[in-house]
């Protein structure tokens, strides 16, 4: 199923996009209006950070948390979200699936990272890991056919753990756009999505969903051809969603 229209618990209809309209979205952002790709990581990767320290409570500083990056946009938000809580003495660790083949901005956050002294892994490490809580910064909504290779072996790993699993922006191995999954995926407790919901997001591997400002101005999504309320967020910078499935507009 899939939905077209999310709801803040304040009321706020919010309009879901699919994968194409994001990307268009992110571009007019990044080559026309800003904010810049380094300052959309930033906001999400502290936005996940709250959001991992109210999943585990009070026992934060005690909870082991894994934090399972790939090598794109949505790595650079869980690596940025692992230093804010390393930052704050939280026992974090980051397992990469590409250590060699971050692009520009997950390597910029991954050097920040260690400048924390923060851990990081390999994907053959991970079984000798145990996590109270896993961090699914995997794929996002850059899903193009069944997760192979490291991603699946992270992916696989992540749901079988018997642990909450928080995930940005979309669960890895869920498709943004139909909430379909092609193979190997992750059943999140919750989604922090990004900017907009994500049509795919009416689906029970989602968990509960909350959506977090990243900084985008309206003008963005005006030049993307999206009309969104102004007062989404008020004075918030995450707030939970309800969907609206396309059959009940």
């Amino acid at each position: 199923m899939t939905a077209t229209t999310f709801v803040t618990d304040a009321g706020i209809r919010v309009p879901a996009v699919t994968t194409e309209q994001m990307r268009e979205i992110d571009r007019v952002a990044i080559e026309e209006v800003g904010p810049n790709l380094y300052q959309m990581m930033e906001n999400a990767g502290r936005n996940l950070a709250l959001t991992v320290l109210a999943t585990i409570g009070a026992t934060w500083a005690s909870t082991p948390v894994v934090v399972l990056a790939g090598s794109g946009g949505n790595g650079g938000g869980g690596i940025c979200a692992a230093r804010h809580l390393a930052n704050r003495g939280a026992k974090v660790t980051v397992a990469l699936t590409d250590p060699m083949g971050l692009t520009p901005a997950p390597r910029q956050q991954l050097g920040v990272y260690r400048g924390a002294g923060g851990n990081v892994a390999s994907v053959d490490e991970l079984e000798g890991l145990e996590p109270g809580v896993v961090v699914d910064a995997v794929i996002g909504y850059s899903l193009g056919g069944a997760p192979r290779g490291a991603a699946r072996a992270m992916i696989e790993w992540g749901a079988a753990q018997a642990v909450p699993v928080v995930s940005l922006d979309v669960p890895s191995g869920i498709d943004a756009t139909s909430g379909e999954a092609p193979g190997a995926h992750l059943r999140a407790s919750q989604t922090l999505t990004l900017a907009l919901p994500k049509t795919g997001l009416d689906v029970a591997a989602a968990g509960a969903v909350s959506l977090a400002d990243i900084g985008i101005p309206p003008e963005v999504y005006r030049r993307a051809g999206i009309d969104i309320p102004v007062e989404i967020f008020g004075m918030r910078y995450r707030v939970p969603l309800e969907p609206r499935s396309s059959l009940a507009q």
